[in-house]
């Protein structure tokens, strides 16, 4: 199916560049340049090919990563020869590209997707810069990132929004519309940033062919969803920090298993995993630390914002064992207690424990997939438990509850996406007895389109669950949080409820409001405001 609002926009270089920037402070710069007559790269190309954007992410101090894709054809495969590509690049302390800072010549090469990854060197801590790439004589769009503070640097505050769960079939980005408006430092992405079903006609936007299975099908659906403006314009307004869930490779994939092993082999699924994992680091701007090495990726990592935050960016899908009970929401079965069963894997948990144990932030924040707190979605007497979240993974859980209870981090929050719903709940020491010790917070955000269907089912049940402050599932949107030394705040921007058929966000434009907000004092427990 051809994608006609994507070729219409397409259609003209004015139209092009201004698409990628969408709405917010970055209008009207894309144009700007100071490159000179004196450059001398001569790539050709059939269409504009910065279509995908520009990002920026993993700030250090002293670094950052800036990231673009040349794509002419982006929908295809990307209609690039299969040769290496001179792209040049600038960094610069003002948005209209005068004052140069730093300055480069890299190669965008066939075998990454002519994806270009530079990790900027020699930046000043806790400031904003703007960046842009060349290719020939084409020009992208211009983007904005920020350093972090030094490492213990005393800062005041800092704010950022994390999201998830943005299934391009399920609606609009007018989320991300209205995350572009906002005074953030970071955007923090939990996964399911592609989702993998095949098109289906009868949706508001259609996905572009089949189920990916190969690199340039897990390529095109990339692409695809970077061809978003909303979510190009957050892309380029702040820099990113990622994480993936299932949907980036196959729905529930666990390690090594795919949803459905009797419909591939253990060596097909490798294969596919290995694409979508390469796919996935050509379109994120992540470190070459994450390169994919065949079926391996490192994704978890620590980024640290002075003395204010650690984020522990974890990753729940690569290292896991197998869902228990043979997967689903249902009553546990004792599969789901085996202390050997594992979201993180040994290695990702002692490095967290040994993350947390050292850290000398005022807020240590896990960065994660599913959801952590215990919940019965069932009321009465009967039980039921999604087994793909940490409810599957009792022991798992309960080892870093012991952790937190015992070691004492400052002020651990989790912050998760994956079930379409926000939450916010205290975490107990042990959750079978509801007077044990509040030993930190989890702050669930809902999807930024992806629909969720049990909102009556676990109303019913939440008198069940005491330690559940807070639960929507009829909103999608994002979290912004805030954060000082002296407390946190969250503040839940949830667009208006989705309709009860349909696209679950069916307007691009659709408006956005704070539907609550909690805080979270030092050390202390989590409320309402």
């Amino acid at each position: 199916m051809k994608h006609l609002h994507i070729e219409r926009l397409l259609s003209t270089p004015l139209k092009r560049r201004n698409l990628l920037i969408g709405g917010g402070f970055l209008t009207g710069l894309a144009l700007t340049t100071q490159w000179t007559s004196r450059v001398n790269a001569q790539a050709k190309f059939s269409n504009y090919p910065f279509s995908l954007g520009v990002a920026s992410g993993e700030p250090y101090p002293r670094s950052v990563v800036i990231w673009t894709r040349l794509a002419p054809d982006p929908l295809n495969g990307g209609g690039m020869p299969s040769e290496n590509i001179p792209v040049q690049w600038q960094v610069a302390t003002d948005e209209k590209m005068t004052k140069v800072v730093r300055s480069g010549t890299t190669y965008a090469i066939p075998e990454l997707g002519h994806s270009v990854h530079v990790v900027v060197e020699g930046l000043q801590p806790a400031r904003w810069y703007w960046y842009q790439f060349k290719a020939g004589n084409e020009i992208s769009p211009v983007g904005r990132t920020r350093t972090a503070p030094t490492l213990g640097q005393k800062i005041e505050r800092f704010r950022f929004a994390f999201a998830s769960c943005q299934n391009w079939e399920d609606g609009y980005y007018a989320a991300y519309k209205h995350m572009a408006k906002e005074e953030l430092e970071l955007v923090v992405h939990l996964g399911d940033y592609i989702y993998e079903g095949a098109a289906n006609p009868t949706r508001i936007r259609q996905h572009n062919g089949p189920e990916p299975v190969t690199l340039e099908e897990y390529r095109n659906r990339h692409a695809l969803y970077k061809t978003d403006e909303d979510l190009q314009a957050v892309h380029a307004a702040f820099p990113w920090a990622v994480t993936w869930d299932d949907h980036e490779v196959d729905n529930n994939w666990a390690d090594e298993i795919p949803q459905d092993p009797q419909l591939q082999s253990r060596e097909q699924f490798l294969a596919r995993r290995a694409a979508a994992f390469q796919a996935y680091y050509e379109h994120m701007p992540l470190r070459p630390l994450s390169k994919p090495e065949g079926i391996d990726l490192q994704l978890y990592r620590r980024l640290t914002f002075g003395d204010l935050v650690e984020f522990n960016v974890l990753d729940t899908r690569q290292y896991r064992t197998d869902q228990p009970c043979d997967d689903g929401i249902k009553p546990r079965c004792e599969e789901a207690f085996n202390p050997s069963a594992t979201l993180t894997g040994s290695k990702q948990e002692k490095w967290l424990f040994n993350g947390l144990d050292r850290s000398k932030a005022r807020w240590n924040i896990l960065a994660q997939q599913v959801v952590f707190t215990q919940h019965d979605w069932t009321a009465g007497e009967e039980s039921a438990f999604n087994v793909d979240a940490w409810d599957g993974y009792v022991a798992a859980r309960q080892r870093i509850l012991d952790f937190l209870n015992q070691r004492r981090p400052s002020n651990p929050v989790v912050i998760t996406g994956d079930t379409h719903s926000s939450w916010v709940s205290d975490l107990l020491a042990d959750f079978n007895n509801p007077g044990s010790p509040v030993v930190g917070t989890e702050f669930v955000g809902t999807s930024i389109t992806s629909g969720f269907g049990a909102s009556d089912r676990i109303e019913a049940a939440l008198p069940e669950s005491p330690w559940v402050k807070y639960f929507n599932g009829r909103q999608r949107g994002y979290v912004r949080c805030d954060l000082t030394h002296e407390r946190w705040r969250s503040d839940y921007r949830l667009l208006p409820q989705s309709p009860p058929t349909g696209a679950n966000v069916p307007d691009p434009n659709a408006p956005i409001t704070t539907a609550v907000s909690f805080e979270l004092p030092n050390q202390g427990t989590v409320r309402q405001v």
